[in-house]
């Protein structure tokens, strides 16, 4: 067994374990392999190990990667996107998980709309209320949806979130609890059109508290490919 299919197996059974600790069918999560900066033979590689999900950053990275694996991947586009290259992405990417402001719903909804198809997107909320990170404040959230529900070739999913870093995971549990009561209560509003299904939220160092506390939907990178190589 290569590194990449035994890191993925490692995975999957710290995530089936931090769902019997919640009380949670481990079939409700997903893994997102975060392949950004990694090249497409290990995308390959991790496929053929029975990942499915890939997650890219970079628009630019993504158009050059994304025809050179020939593997039926599913991606989803996890970074921060300027409205300029949405274009990019339509009908490429799966979902989009970082939708925080009108402005980028609405292009996403017109590049979408060009062949009459709907795009699945995700409501980025800034939960440690960042100055460096993107994501609609969650005071603005419930009426930032209520316009976006409004596109109609767009389907909101869910949230993500991106926590302020903590060595410690127990110290970023609490923004994964805020997401959650935040996306119940979104539900609770019964918007049509809008589905709270998806939670995209933990990364390497601390999924396990975000399936802990309802995360569909991780991203997991390092602990699959191994640390980004620096470029000198």
């Amino acid at each position: 067994m290569n590194n990449i299919a035994a890191n993925l197996a490692q995975i999957h059974d710290r995530i089936e374990t931090a769902c019997q600790r919640s009380g949670r069918n481990p079939e409700e999560v997903r893994l997102i392999a975060v392949s950004k900066v990694k090249p497409a033979e290990l995308v390959e590689e991790a496929f053929h190990a029975g990942q499915k999900l890939f997650g890219e950053s970079y628009v630019q990275e993504f158009r050059d990667k994304q025809p050179l694996v020939t593997a039926p991947v599913q991606w989803h586009f996890i970074g921060g996107l300027q409205t300029n290259k949405v274009k990019y992405l339509r009908n490429k990417v799966a979902m989009i998980h970082s939708v925080d402001r009108l402005s980028l719903a609405e292009e996403i909804n017109r590049q979408w709309g060009k062949n009459g198809e709907i795009g699945d997107v995700l409501l980025q909320v800034n939960v440690g209320d960042e100055a460096s990170k993107s994501g609609c404040a969650p005071d603005d959230l419930k009426n930032l949806i209520q316009t976006i529900a409004q596109l109609p070739h767009l389907r909101i999913c869910g949230l993500m979130c991106l926590p302020p870093h903590a060595d410690d995971p127990e110290q970023v549990r609490p923004f994964f609890k805020q997401l959650r009561e935040l996306s119940e209560q979104i539900d609770s509003l019964q918007l049509p059109g809008v589905s709270m299904a998806e939670l995209s939220m933990g990364m390497s160092g601390d999924f396990e508290v975000a399936v802990e506390e309802g995360a569909t939907l991780v991203r997991v990178g390092t602990a699959i490919f191994g640390a980004r190589i620096k470029k000198v």
